[in-house]
C-alpha cells in the first residue's frame, strides 16, 4: 500500500511538471489594470501583461506631422465610434513619429474605450488567439506591431496576412491592426526578382508572381500613412516643442537653436527622435 501511495505521489508530481511546460490557452488579463497590454510568450504559453507605465505622449506634443496626424486620428475616431475603419500601415523615415502617433491616439481615446495590445512580429502566429480573446469585449482594440518587416519564411507573415484579409477567420469589428515600418513593402526585395516581369508587345506589364507576393501584404492595409525626413526648420520647431514640454523658457529656446543643430549634425539625423533627445539633454543640463 505504501508503494502504491508513493507511486501516486510521484505521478502527481510528474503531471504538475508537465502542466508547467505544456502550452495553455490564452487567458484574459485584468482588463482594468491598464489601457495597454503586451503579448508575451512564457514557457510556450501566451499571456497579456498589463503595461503599468503607459507612455504619456499627447497628440499636441507631435509637430510637423499634421497631415499624417489628421488621417490617423480620423480613422481612429471612426473606429472608436463603432463605424467602419481601416487597418493602418505607417511607413517612412526613422524617428519621425510613427510609433509616437499611435501611442498619442491611445491616450486621446482611452477614455472612450480604446485599448492597445502590442505584439512582436515573432508572436504574430498567435494573432488569431488574441482576436478570439477580445472578440466579445466592449472595448475597441488596436493590435500594435512596431518596426514591422519580415525575412523570407517567417511564420508571422502568413498569420498577419490572413487576419488582415483572405482568411475564413478574420479580425472582429472591435480589432484593428496598426503597424509601423521603415519600408512600405514588408518583405525584402532583390534585383533578380525584376527578371520575372513580362513586357508585352502592346506595352502591358505583368508583374512576376514573386513580386506580387512581396507587395500583397502591404496592400491588405486599407490606409497607408507616409512619413518623410524633416527639414531644418521643421527639426527646430520640433526641438522647440519638446523644450517647452521640459519647461524651458522661450528666450532659452531661441538661444538653444544653434546647439540643437550641432546635436543633429553629430547624430547625422534631423529626426523627431533626435530633437527629443536633445531637448532632454538640454533641459537636464540647465535644470529646467
Amino acid at each position: 500500500m505504501a508503494d502504491f501511495d508513493s507511486l501516486i505521489s510521484r505521478a502527481e508530481v510528474l503531471v504538475q511538471r508537465l502542466e508547467a511546460v505544456l502550452p495553455h490557452p490564452l487567458a484574459a488579463p485584468d482588463w482594468a489594470a491598464s489601457v495597454a497590454f503586451r503579448y508575451r510568450k512564457r514557457g510556450g504559453s501566451g499571456l497579456l501583461d498589463p503595461v503599468r507605465h503607459v507612455a504619456t505622449i499627447r497628440l499636441a506634443n507631435l509637430r510637423e506631422v499634421e497631415p499624417q496626424k489628421e488621417r490617423l486620428v480620423r480613422n481612429t475616431v471612426q473606429f472608436v465610434a463603432g463605424h467602419a475603419a481601416n487597418n493602418v500601415l505607417l511607413t517612412g523615415a526613422r524617428g519621425t513619429g510613427k510609433s509616437s502617433l499611435i501611442k498619442a491616439c491611445l491616450n486621446e481615446f482611452a477614455p472612450q474605450g480604446l485599448r492597445l495590445i502590442e505584439v512582436d512580429k515573432s508572436d504574430l502566429v498567435d494573432l488569431p488567439d488574441i482576436v478570439d480573446l477580445v472578440a466579445e469585449r466592449p472595448e475597441r482594440f488596436i493590435v500594435f506591431c512596431d518596426d514591422l518587416s519580415f525575412d523570407e519564411g517567417e511564420p508571422g507573415y502568413k498569420a498577419l496576412k490572413s487576419i488582415l484579409d483572405g482568411s475564413v477567420s478574420q479580425a472582429t469589428d472591435n480589432v484593428l491592426i496598426y503597424a509601423t515600418s521603415n519600408r512600405r513593402h514588408l518583405l525584402p526585395e532583390y534585383m533578380k526578382e525584376n527578371l520575372s516581369y513580362q513586357h508585352m508587345a502592346d506595352g502591358e506589364v505583368h508583374p512576376g508572381e514573386v513580386v506580387e507576393e512581396k507587395i500583397s501584404l502591404s496592400e491588405r492595409f486599407g490606409l497607408w500613412v507616409s512619413f518623410y525626413p524633416f527639414s531644418q526648420d521643421e527639426y527646430l520647431a520640433i526641438a522647440a516643442q519638446w523644450l517647452r514640454g521640459f519647461g524651458v523658457g522661450e528666450e532659452a529656446i531661441v538661444a538653444a537653436r544653434q546647439e540643437s543643430l550641432v546635436w543633429a549634425l553629430e547624430r547625422g539625423s534631423r529626426s523627431g527622435r533626435v530633437a527629443f533627445q536633445f531637448a532632454k539633454d538640454y533641459a537636464g543640463r540647465h535644470h529646467a
